[in-house]
């Protein structure tokens, strides 16, 4: 039986300061838990992050990490300190190993998919 999990069910948590980060992430958790992505990752999130607010510079060890931007603008810290100003359509792909952080400067939100998939290879 498939699962369908309407926006309205799914888990909302406001994570603060998160990795040092400034301000709030909004989160709306797109899986549960690992097991909804077959054991091949452990989160599948819709972040908003407000104006000045973002997650801090972070290490990736034994996982990557995508991000999708939707909407907004976010300025993209990567894994040699670099920023780059990310718009819609825009992915990023963090390998295990590597780090990176973002931040919304801009007034409109910020609205990205976050996807940590475990390193196999």
């Amino acid at each position: 039986m498939s699962i369908i999990r309407k926006n309205e069910d799914r888990e909302k948590v406001l994570l603060e300061q998160r990795f040092g980060g400034p301000g709030v992430v909004d989160v709306t958790k797109i899986i549960n838990s690992d097991d909804e992505l077959y054991g091949k990752g452990r989160l599948f999130n819709d972040n908003i992050l407000e104006k000045n607010c973002g997650i801090g510079f972070h290490m990736h060890n034994g996982d990557g990490e995508i991000y999708y931007i939707v909407s907004g603008e976010a300025e993209y810290e990567d894994n040699d300190h670099s920023i780059t100003t990310l718009h819609p359509g825009d992915v990023t792909i963090t390998y295990s190993g590597e780090g990176h952080g973002i931040t919304n400067v801009k007034d409109e939100p910020c609205r990205m998919i976050a996807l940590i998939l475990y390193d196999e290879r």
